[in-house]
């Protein structure tokens, strides 16, 4: 069994843990220094750079959003993300992502959350540059699951937007709290009929580098996801 000792600062999510479970009107937590430091800065160091004549990256330029994303390896964005390695990423990244399929991480922000989620359903790489944005939503794809933004962006002030935000309605003007580092940290949130976030528009020239991970409850017995509209081991989750 591989060793993730060095990857991330447990300590600092777990004392979250009663914020999180706690907070109203859906369960969102933000945890600083999620990572250690040192294999954080690796993975900062490493984070795919966007091209535009790169076919793993795609664009989003709806009304409701403008961003650049990339899925893992040979996975879309929004698929069932496999445990198998990406052999363009840094040998950092592709640990990075067995740590995320692992048990032990899936336990732990069971335990952390109180929310059963046993396995990783989706992974991507999701970047903001000038006028990115997304505008506040909700999947409420079901109570099983975890939304979970890890943040790789250096120089953030309070105040810049660019972070996902969570809020108690689909509104702007109703946001509840909004992280201004992102300097390693992670902002999470159970997913339900109220579980709106978002990004603001970014009026900077700036990069907003994050992740966006899904975990949710799954059936080996009937090969199923707890989440709505997903019969399978390989469903398409709309981000």
């Amino acid at each position: 069994m591989e060793n993730f000792d060095d990857i991330c600062n447990w300590d600092n999510l777990f004392k979250q843990s009663e914020t999180f479970k706690n907070n109203k009107p859906f369960k969102f937590a933000c945890i600083e220094e999620i990572l250690k430091r040192d294999f954080y800065e690796k993975l900062f160091e490493t984070y795919p750079q966007y091209d535009k004549d790169d076919k793993k990256w795609s664009t989003s330029t709806q009304f409701s959003k403008t961003q650049f994303y990339r899925g893992w390896g040979k996975y879309d964005s929004g698929e069932y993300a496999g445990i198998e390695n990406d052999p363009d990423l840094s040998p950092e990244w592709n640990r990075f992502y067995r740590f995320l399929h692992s048990q032990e991480f899936v336990d732990n922000m069971r335990k952390f959350s109180g929310v059963p989620v046993n396995k990783m359903k989706t992974f991507r790489f999701v970047l903001y540059h000038k006028g990115g944005f997304q505008l506040p939503h909700i999947h409420n794809d079901g109570p099983s699951t975890l939304i979970i933004f890890f943040n790789f962006s250096k120089g953030w002030k309070k105040g810049d937007p660019g972070g996902t935000y969570v809020a108690s309605e689909e509104d702007e003007s109703k946001i509840m709290f909004e992280p201004h580092n992102l300097d390693n940290n992670m902002v999470l949130l159970q997913d339900g009929p109220y579980s709106a976030h978002g990004a603001r528009y970014i009026t900077k020239d700036v990069k907003r580098q994050a992740i966006q991970v899904y975990l949710e409850e799954y059936s080996e017995e009937s090969n199923r996801w707890t989440g709505k509209n997903f019969e399978d081991i390989q469903p398409t989750v709309e981000l």
